[in-house]
């Protein structure tokens, strides 16, 4: 039996953390009338000035220390305002202010639960125990986004976690440029018309724009081609290309008040379990890649996330047949000269990936199936592998009767990752009496540890309610194993 340190920290869901976004409630017309945004909008230009400035003031008090910059916000959101009607472009002043604020609302992110945390070190941490944890972070509507915290693990293996900043920013979206190989697979791949995607991609180069892909699918429709197959291939190409983005934070905002927020279709129900990885290159280059699954409210879209520093994310989709489910994690570095990552496409059993990009996965080797009585339903990776002299150790989920969640180990070869040599027959970490209630009862889940020294810290939701942390001695760990 692994001896577990409990730690004393604990994260629970704060709903004093908001943070404001746009709110453009029915942007359809009303039978080719007004928009729902227009004649809100003409009722706030019908106050008189005195009406007005007397709700803004109060509109002002109210809200009052809840935001760093809040009127800088209501103007972006009055922008996307604007953008559906025109007219209100010349307002300007206090009325100006105003309606941004009738066009925004305050979301809590965390308002039902914080829960699946992935540790890594922090940029620039150089084995010093700092480390940024990412949290899925619950709100209204069950909907799932990521924050931050962040912390040190000192020699002793103690947590301290720094107190989180006291505002929530979004970051400003751009469209990335885009790569057309990896673009015209995952098309096909979605079921569009093959024939017509050949037609908009040989007009592009290999890196193109949002302005270049929407003037490729312009001369699509110039084409002798079906109007419907045309119209379906335009919508799919655009609904892909939005679950492509990037995000910027100015780098004097804190990391824990930083949020990625839900922001394109495909991930409209939610960004579920990212697992982050401290990845190097063999020149020394160090990437944060997280594995993710977006969620439109009825199908799933295994996702990657890219970041030096955690100030500019870059969202991209995974493709490839071996890329279908949840639970995907990269292994921290390259083997063989290929990327390598833990998957479970088969929704039961673990699998190990290889590819040559980090985007496309095609090819695949089981390593595991269910085997013990408390993992029978399935078995899946918690985190990306951590590197050891004994080799890759693997924290495992497993699911048991009445649903039951329990964390488990394996340990896998350094240089062939597709030969399991170690496996914890009992688990190493199952929900205690106080962690079984709650949003998602008889759960304990991570998406991923950090190795510090000679101890493996855990970070782990239990019952989506909380995050706790314990911390294992890496050799005892291995010692059960071996």
């Amino acid at each position: 039996m692994v001896t577990l340190r409990r730690s004393a920290v604990e994260i629970r869901p704060d709903p004093q953390r908001v943070v404001a976004k746009a709110f453009l409630p029915g942007e359809a017309a009303f039978a080719g009338g007004p928009s729902r945004v227009e004649l809100i909008a003409n009722r706030v230009l019908a106050l008189t000035n005195s009406e007005a400035e007397e709700l803004l003031d109060r509109t002002r008090e109210s809200f009052a220390g809840r935001h760093s910059d809040l009127e800088s916000v209501w103007e972006e959101n009055l922008r996307s305002a604007v953008a559906m009607v025109p007219t209100l472009t010349g307002v300007q002043g206090e009325r100006r202010a105003l309606l941004g604020a009738f066009f925004t609302q305050e979301y809590t992110p965390e308002a039902a639960a914080v829960c699946n945390p992935s540790m890594v070190p922090a940029p620039g941490a150089d084995g010093d125990g700092r480390f940024v944890m990412s949290l899925r972070a619950i709100g209204e509507g069950h909907i799932s986004s990521v924050e931050f915290r962040t912390g040190r693990v000192d020699d002793e293996g103690s947590v301290a976690l720094d107190a989180p900043g006291r505002f929530l920013h979004l970051g400003d979206r751009r469209a990335p440029l885009y790569e057309q190989e990896v673009f015209r697979h995952k098309l096909v791949a979605l079921n569009a018309d093959a024939t017509l995607v050949g037609m908009v991609m040989d007009d592009l180069p290999e890196r193109f724009s949002a302005g270049e892909l929407d003037a490729a699918l312009e001369m699509l429709e110039r084409r002798d081609v079906s109007a419907a197959a045309a119209f379906e291939t335009r919508k799919l190409t655009h609904w892909l290309a939005s679950s492509n983005y990037e995000l910027g934070y100015a780098e004097d905002v804190p990391i824990s008040e930083r949020i990625l927020l839900p922001s394109s279709p495909a991930e409209s129900r939610g960004i579920e379990d990212a697992r982050f990885v401290r990845f190097a290159e063999d020149d020394g280059t160090v990437t944060y890649y997280a594995t993710y699954t977006a969620y439109d409210g009825f199908t799933i879209l295994p996702q990657l996330i890219e970041t030096a520093d955690f100030t500019t994310f870059r969202f991209a989709t995974l493709n490839g047949t071996c890329a279908r489910n949840k639970g995907m994690a990269l292994f921290p570095r390259r083997i063989g000269g290929l990327y390598a990552a833990l998957g479970r496409h088969d929704q039961e059993n673990l699998h190990v990936l290889r590819s040559d990009q980090p985007r496309v996965w095609n090819y695949a080797e089981m390593i595991s199936s269910p085997k013990h009585g408390w993992e029978t339903v399935q078995i899946g990776a918690c985190g990306s592998p951590i590197e050891t002299e004994e080799g890759w150790l693997v924290l495992t989920h497993g699911v048991g009767p009445m649903r039951r969640y329990a964390l488990g180990a394996f340990l896998l070869d350094l240089e062939d990752p597709s030969r399991l040599i170690g496996r914890l027959d009992t688990p190493l970490l199952e929900p205690a009496a106080d962690e079984r209630n709650g949003y998602v009862p008889n759960v304990v889940y991570s998406c991923g540890g950090m190795l510090h020294g000679a101890w493996l810290v855990i970070p782990y939701g239990f019952a989506d309610e909380g995050v706790r942390l314990v911390t294992v001695s890496v050799e005892e760990l291995l010692g059960e194993m071996t």
